[in-house]
């Protein structure tokens, strides 16, 4: 059995690779969605982009219920004070959820075009609503979230909806649309026919560059002037500290104020991501589209990755009552269960990776509107 610290760093890990399985495969669901109104020029194209997605959203969608499950076992505080404080924001995002399903099965059943350009915008707000939403979370986990916990660790939560438009946040909203827009744009363009891939190509590469320029803009943000939180190096013995007996430290950059070596695992990480949306705008152009999708998925691993690592070990910071903050060490189950939960996660997560791995296989293969136009009757 492992010691109770490595297990909470082992579940840390765990569900950060959830989180990027979730939008290294619905984040492109999201970018096509996002990309749709714009990018197809007529009915036909619009069903090639619907189509490249269509086989696989419902199981891309799972890798979010799956991160949402492990959360509420693993970090059970963390479930509590961010399901009921951010309640309005998750709602909203699970009604632009909504959109999906409806959009894809209902808009190609009568050939209207006011029909289905209605479901085109609905299966727009599908894909933009919920990347927004997530981006103005990821911000907030910088800034801070308005929530106490009193002596026996019940939350309450002082802030709003409207509180999450944070400058900052509002900058990682919009990363995180472009994110998804280079995503999606660079998994259409890898299976749609070469006319299509490089009408595709214009926004896939738009889309890289502003990644590239969003992203430094939020790492000089959060290198120079935005307050950040860290906590004094303590000793292993010191841990778990209860939420009240931390003593966490609040100034401007202190989220880069680290020691040198997790600084350089940052500093490589944020340079992975920007390099792999400045090689995916170069891919894109030269027409080599697969090795573009590869760079945005790149991307997307290195800005996620070194956002997780600039964070820890801090889970969720309480802006209004710093020393009750949650991290890795003082919000986790306990030791049994998250044995327990880890080796249920070493026998199902390799299976649920074979079989993703095998169906994207089955899957493959072009998307062109002359498939639509032979088997529309089959296809979304």
């Amino acid at each position: 059995m492992l010691d109770a610290d490595s297990l909470r760093l082992a579940w840390w890990a765990i569900i950060v690779v959830l989180i990027l399985g979730f939008v290294l495969t619905d984040g492109f669901d999201f970018g096509a969605c996002i990309l749709l109104p714009w990018a197809g020029r007529n009915d036909d194209e619009r069903r090639v982009i619907i189509n490249t997605v269509g086989a696989t959203w419902e199981g891309n969608q799972t890798w979010l219920i799956t991160a949402a499950g492990a959360v509420f076992a693993a970090w059970p505080l963390v479930y509590a004070v961010s399901f009921s404080g951010l309640y309005g924001a998750f709602l909203l995002a699970l009604f632009g959820l909504f959109c999906r399903p409806v959009g894809f099965d209902y808009r190609s059943k009568i050939s209207d075009p006011r029909w289905r350009g209605t479901w085109d915008w609905a299966l727009f707000a599908g894909g933009l609503v919920p990347t927004i939403v997530f981006g103005l979370l990821l911000g907030n986990l910088f800034l801070g979230l308005p929530f106490r916990l009193d002596d026996d660790y019940r939350p309450s939560y002082d802030g709003g909806f409207f509180g999450l438009f944070h400058p900052f946040a509002c900058a990682v909203a919009a990363l995180a649309v472009a994110l998804c827009a280079m995503h999606g744009g660079a998994y259409v363009q890898s299976r749609a026919d070469a006319a299509f891939a490089r009408h595709i190509g214009r926004y896939t590469s738009a889309a890289a560059l502003v990644v590239a320029t969003l992203a430094v803009v939020c790492a000089l943000w959060l290198a120079t002037s935005l307050e950040g939180y860290r906590l004094p190096t303590p000793s292993a013995s010191q841990w778990p500290q209860p939420p009240q007996n931390m003593q966490v430290q609040r100034a401007s950059g202190a989220w880069l104020a680290r020691d040198a070596s997790t600084l350089a695992v940052i500093g490589a990480l944020a340079l992975v991501g920007l390099l792999g949306s400045m090689s995916a705008a170069w891919c894109t152009r030269a027409a080599r589209y697969r090795l573009a999708f590869a760079s945005s998925a790149l991307t997307i691993v290195g800005v996620l990755a070194a956002s997780a690592f600039t964070l820890f070990p801090f889970l969720l910071v309480s802006s209004i009552e710093p020393a009750r903050s949650l991290t890795v060490w003082n919000a986790t189950s306990s030791p049994k269960t998250l044995q327990i939960m880890l080796w249920i996660a070493l026998v199902f997560v390799p299976l649920i990776l074979l079989y993703t791995g095998w169906v994207y296989r089955v899957l493959a293969g072009p998307i062109t509107v002359e498939h639509i136009r032979r088997d529309g009757k089959r296809l979304y």
